[in-house]
């Protein structure tokens, strides 16, 4: 007779384990300590077998029957429903160690490995870890371009259409880990290219007359900020360099007889190395702030210790204390300050191109171009250094 719930929910333990039979080899396993399993009995290959089915009252009697009835069909068709069990449990396991959130942190390594900047990680991490954090967890084979879209979607519709485009790479970068390592057969982030809105690009904001530049020389002279801070700006404006070349920049790297900074390629955009010849006015803007970072490593140590380099906002901070806004000037904006004026001045634009780093990505020319514009690049600086000066004093 099939078992009733009331008498699977009255079954009491006992000294030994006992079964409460049901129908078709189904029966209630109640144990000892008051548990009850639902179990199959049956015979495959010449042998007995049993198959758990859950715990009851979790697993009702309708659900236990129903397992009971797909394991019979499982026997019907020559196949063992203990083993077929076993399978999708070892398919389970290894669904969860293919989630895309593994493989996102496979790739992380890898781009470390590479050697990118710090602050470079940083955004990668945050748009796989956290933008794309959604999909962590998941199956990577069952994402699918549905999923990805939508997550690009609510980026475009903040506005954040840069940011969208970058997620879309490196989410791609992310499946084409997992398709050379047999973890995913396609790239969903394939059939998006052309479906997101082109993004906006806004350049820098930066001074490019040259009686603005002077004023904000002078207000920069008369800045009463930390001394660090008010040279780290300076010798950016002087240097033509980004301004985490500059945050970043050590005591090593310096050649002051020579009048050469030397950049290793680990902290240029490029990750080329850069030398940067230095004008008088830079070298004694060294020598004058050389002994804030005395036993310390960096040049532009920030005001809280030695070993901290300014923060990555620390130049635009400042810029706003002396009055200017973002929509007039930022720190990365002084590099199209720079190449606005020279090239208006007539300077030799394959010079200026060389000073802002912004190198030729055919290697021979490169090298060639480093060796031709080196002695015009160190008159660049002068000349660069010069005008800056005479800028300054006119507006006084």
């Amino acid at each position: 007779m099939p078992l009733s719930d009331l008498a699977a929910r009255n079954a009491k333990p006992a000294d030994r384990p006992y079964k409460k039979g049901d129908s078709g080899g189904l029966f209630l396993l109640v144990k000892p300590n008051g548990s009850k399993l639902w179990t199959l009995k049956y015979r495959f290959g010449g042998r007995e077998k049993s198959l758990a089915f859950g715990p009851y009252p979790l697993v009702s009697i309708a659900e236990a029957r129903e397992k009971r009835d797909a394991a019979k069909k499982l026997l019907l068709a020559n196949t063992d429903p203990a083993a077929e069990k076993r399978l999708a449990k070892a398919a389970a396991v290894a669904a969860a160690r293919n989630t895309f959130g593994l493989v996102a942190d496979e790739q992380l390594e890898i781009l470390e490995r590479k050697g990118l900047a710090d602050a470079t990680m940083k955004k990668h991490r945050w748009l796989l870890k956290d933008l794309a954090g959604s999909l962590s967890d998941r199956p990577i084979d069952e994402i699918t371009s549905a999923d990805v879209l939508e997550l690009l979607r609510r980026l475009e519709r903040s506005s954040k259409r840069e940011t969208a485009k970058k997620l879309r790479a490196d989410i791609s970068g992310v499946f084409r880990l997992g398709m050379i390592t047999l973890r995913c057969e396609k790239d969903p982030t394939e059939p998006l290219r052309g479906a997101l809105l082109a993004p906006k690009h806004v350049g820098h904001s930066a001074l490019t007359r040259e009686i603005d530049l002077g004023a904000f020389l002078d207000a920069l002279d008369k800045f009463s900020g930390w001394p660090t801070l008010k040279a780290a700006l300076k010798f950016q404006i002087l240097t033509c360099a980004r301004p985490g070349e500059v945050r970043g920049a050590k005591r090593s790297e310096f050649d002051l007889a020579a009048a050469v900074w030397r950049v290793p390629a680990e902290r240029m955009k490029m990750r080329r190395p850069h030398q940067v010849p230095l004008s008088r006015q830079a070298v004694q803007l060294i020598t004058d702030i050389w002994p804030y970072s005395e036993g310390a490593e960096l040049v532009f140590p920030s005001i809280r210790s030695k070993r901290q380099a300014l923060s990555e906002n620390a130049f635009n901070a400042a810029i706003r204390r002396m009055g200017y806004s973002g929509g007039e000037v930022t720190a990365h904006g002084f590099r199209a300050t720079a190449s606005t004026i020279l090239n208006s001045r007539g300077f030799n634009p394959d010079v200026i191109e060389a000073a802002l780093a912004h190198q030729d990505e055919n290697s021979i020319r490169r090298a060639y171009n480093r060796a031709t514009y080196w002695e015009h690049r160190v008159s660049l600086m002068q000349d660069w250094a010069d005008l800056l000066d005479n800028l300054q004093r006119h507006h006084r």
